[in-house]
Parts: C-alpha cells; sequence; structure tokens
C-alpha cells in the first residue's frame, strides 16, 4: 500500500532530536512521499536542507504563511521571489499561502495582497499551490474566482467545512481538498461530509507536528500516522484503505508533478 503525506513540517525543530526515526517510521507505515510547504524566510534553510538529506523522499514548496505576514511582508515576499528566480523547478508547489483571520484581522489587506502575488507567481512558473485558510473561507474563494479562466491548480489544505464549502470548492477544477487527523476528531462532521467528494478529488496530509489522528491526539504528530487518517477516510467512503490510498496518492503525485 503506497501512502502520500501531502503536507507535514517534519524541518521544524519539534522533529530535530529524532528525524532519521521519524522517516523510518513513516517508510515503514507505506508513505513513499512527503511533501513540505515552507512557513517563512526563517523556516527555508532548515526546509531545504532537510530535503536535501531526504531527497527523493521528502519535496520542498516555497511560499509565505499568512500568519507570517506583518509589516515586514515586502521582504520576505522578496526572498521568495529570489528563490524562484533562482530554480523554480526545485520547488513542487507553492505554499503554503492564503489567509487566516482566526487570531488577528491586523494584516488583512497585507495578506490579501500577499495571497495574490503567490498566485501570480504559480502561473508565471506553472506551479500548484497549497492554500491554508482559516475563518477566510468568503475572501480567498472571491480571489480564487478571479483566476477561474486560468490554469491555476492547487490543494485546499486542512478543510474542515460543511458541504456547501467543499461544493463551492469543487467549482475549481483544478484543485484537490486535503484531509488530515481532523477528520478522525469525535466532533468532526468531515465523515458525513467526504462521502460528497469525489475521491477523484482528494489527497491526505499529515499537518505535522500539528492535528495528530485519534488515538495519538494530543501528541506531536508524524508522517506515519497518516495511516490513522486513511483508516478514517476509508470508513467514512465505505472503501477498502487500499484503494483510497491508491487514489489519493496517484491524485497528490500528479498535482506535485511526481506521477
Amino acid at each position: 500500500m503506497r501512502l502520500i503525506d501531502s503536507h507535514a513540517h517534519l524541518f521544524l525543530e519539534e522533529f530535530a532530536e529524532d528525524l532519521p526515526a521519524v522517516i523510518q517510521r513513516a517508510q515503514e507505515a507505506g508513505v513513499t512521499h512527503i511533501f513540505m510547504p515552507n512557513i517563512d524566510s526563517t523556516t527555508l534553510e532548515p526546509l531545504l536542507k532537510t530535503c536535501e538529506t531526504y531527497q527523493g523522499y521528502c519535496f520542498p514548496m516555497i511560499g509565505l504563511h499568512p500568519t507570517s505576514v506583518d509589516s515586514r511582508f515586502r521582504e520576505e515576499l522578496e526572498r521568495v521571489r529570489q528563490e524562484l528566480e533562482k530554480d523554480a523547478q526545485r520547488f513542487t508547489a507553492i505554499g503554503e499561502i492564503g489567509m487566516d483571520l482566526y487570531w488577528d484581522q491586523t494584516f488583512r489587506q497585507e495578506q490579501e495582497t500577499v495571497f495574490r502575488q503567490q498566485v501570480e507567481w504559480a502561473l508565471t512558473y506553472e506551479l500548484p499551490i497549497v492554500i491554508h485558510s482559516r475563518n477566510a473561507f468568503e475572501p480567498i474563494y472571491e480571489i480564487l474566482s478571479d483566476y477561474r479562466d486560468t490554469p491555476l491548480r492547487g490543494i485546499f489544505h486542512s478543510f474542515t467545512g460543511n458541504a456547501e464549502e467543499a461544493a463551492r470548492l469543487l467549482e475549481f477544477s483544478g484543485f484537490l481538498i486535503g484531509i488530515n487527523g481532523i477528520v478522525t476528531f469525535k466532533k468532526s462532521v468531515l465523515p458525513a461530509i467526504l462521502p460528497q467528494i469525489p475521491l477523484e478529488r482528494l489527497v491526505l496530509e499529515t499537518d505535522a507536528p500539528y492535528l495528530a489522528p485519534v488515538p495519538n491526539r494530543g501528541r506531536r504528530n508524524e508522517s506515519a500516522f497518516l495511516k490513522d487518517t486513511l483508516a478514517k477516510v476509508a470508513e467514512a467512503y465505505g472503501e477498502q484503505p487500499e484503494r483510497v490510498a491508491e487514489i489519493t496518492a496517484t491524485n497528490a503525485l500528479k498535482m506535485f508533478g511526481k506521477g
């Protein structure tokens, strides 16, 4: 069985002490590729170093996360631009990018500016985008609507919305929906919504070290735990885990140009 972790931050300090063991456990769990989104300029070096160490297994993205957008956003964007100009094909996507209005809306306009600029770069360099959206469904939907007639493609990372929101996201034919450990949480509505999303539009992810699935909720998440998310997703669809794993793996590899 082949599993793809389409979104993990294994380059963060939470994994500094035991990353080789984390990678080994992922491989033993059947994970064959791990795709890693950047956060900002402070994480770029450890991201690239991790992906170099595990070349052919871990794959980097480049982008500025919305929660890192502040008064210095132009400097941060300039670093993204430089990296893309240097060699855009090192990266499998531009991510993670988007808007986060959960804690603070001080830089809402700046977040939109940063998001739009990175979408433009994605089109220029023919890369997919990986979208972070928290309390920001409507503004992100409106921005993406401006790009309906373009080849823009990507993944809506960590989807936690309702059936109506899922249907609206599926309007964007070049996009997939990312499901992680939240689907296993007791109060999650995702198991009821998932059957309305074609499996061909789904990818699995961990968002490690965050959002560990049951039975490891509350612990540091890691790529090996993807198998627990897979089990819950398969149950929701009434499908065999092997089939769900294969379809979602194919979806992810195709999106990131590794299929």
